[in-house]
Parts: structure tokens; C-alpha cells; sequence
């Protein structure tokens, strides 16, 4: 099986100012964390950047550029998406298989919107998933608080069995990457 890391939409908008996802700066080291793991193991890591046609993410804007702190290197993978869904209308799909990927590691922002959807298209397509349960994040909506948003999403996600391939939440120091 070989792996790939999945990092969506640690951008600069979602990580600072009106937009800030909870904890970004906690979360930011631990997706670091994880992405030099897979890294010194030869796992192709996936940058994908949401783009948004009139806001906060408008392509080549100061709040669409990667986040203060995200560690990337030249060797990265990089994907543009403009829904929640990383796969719908890109190539994420086409650069998974010329690498050969059959499995995914995914963190990054938010919990509810385009790591969840990323998470469950993935699954329809066969990916079994590794969700790095404290390396995710999102914002407090008007009932939950951002905390409460990202443990419902690792709770729920894992508890999906209809498409066979399975979520596990695992920490970000309890990673582990098989190239």
C-alpha cells in the first residue's frame, strides 16, 4: 500500500484574523509534524489550496497564500480546488494514481466543510483514510464550539462502514507513513 498526505486549506485566511481556525497555531505544528515524518519516509505530501471566486481566498491574495508557519517543501505536491470536495473538478484524483497512492493521511482546515467532504469522497473512491484527530480545525458556528466541531468529526467519520474502506483518527504523533 502507499501512503499520502493529504494538507487542505492551511491557508492564511482560515489560519489568522476573522477566519482564524481554533488553536491554528497547535494545529500548524502538528501538521508540520506529520508532513516531515512523511517526508523522511518518501510519502508524496499533497498541498491543496481552496480558491474562491469573490472572498478571503481570491487566487494570488494575501489571505489564499499558505499560513505563517505551514512547512513546505519544493518537493510538495500542489492542488487548486474551488469546492469542499478536493477532488471534484482537479487532478487530485490523476496525481493519486501516477503515484500510486492507495491510501491517504489528511489534516489541515476546516473540520466541517472540505476536510470532512475530502475525507468522505475519499472513501467513496476507495482510499482508506487516516484522519490526524488533532490536526484538524475550524471556527465556533452558532451551536458548537470549534473544539466540539473537529471531536464530532473524528468521532463520526471513523464510524462510516458503507463504503468498505474504513477512517481511522489517529494523533499526530502516532503517525506512521508506509511509502
Amino acid at each position: 500500500m502507499t501512503c499520502a498526505l493529504l494538507i487542505i486549506d492551511v491557508q492564511h485566511a482560515l489560519c489568522s484574523g476573522k477566519y482564524k481556525a481554533f488553536d491554528a497555531e497547535r494545529v500548524i505544528e502538528r501538521i508540520n509534524l506529520v508532513s516531515r515524518r512523511a517526508r523522511t519516509d518518501g510519502v508524496p505530501v499533497i498541498v491543496i489550496q481552496h480558491e474562491s471566486l469573490d472572498g478571503p481566498l481570491d487566487h494570488g491574495t494575501d489571505g489564499w497564500k499558505l499560513a505563517a508557519g505551514l512547512v513546505v517543501e519544493p518537493t510538495d505536491l500542489y492542488v487548486r480546488k474551488q469546492a469542499t470536495d478536493s477532488f471534484h473538478s482537479t487532478e487530485l484524483q490523476s496525481v493519486l494514481q501516477k503515484h500510486g497512492v492507495t491510501t491517504l493521511v489528511i489534516c489541515g482546515m476546516q473540520s466541517e466543510f472540505c476536510v470532512d467532504t475530502t475525507t468522505r469522497r475519499a472513501l467513496a473512491l476507495g482510499y482508506p483514510v487516516t484522519l490526524v484527530s488533532d490536526a484538524h480545525a475550524t471556527m465556533d458556528n452558532a451551536v458548537l464550539s470549534a473544539a466540539q466541531i473537529s471531536a464530532h468529526h473524528n468521532e463520526t467519520l471513523t464510524h462510516i462502514a458503507s463504503f468498505g474502506v474504513r477512517v481511522t483518527a489517529v494523533a499526530a504523533a502516532q503517525v506512521r507513513f508506509e511509502a
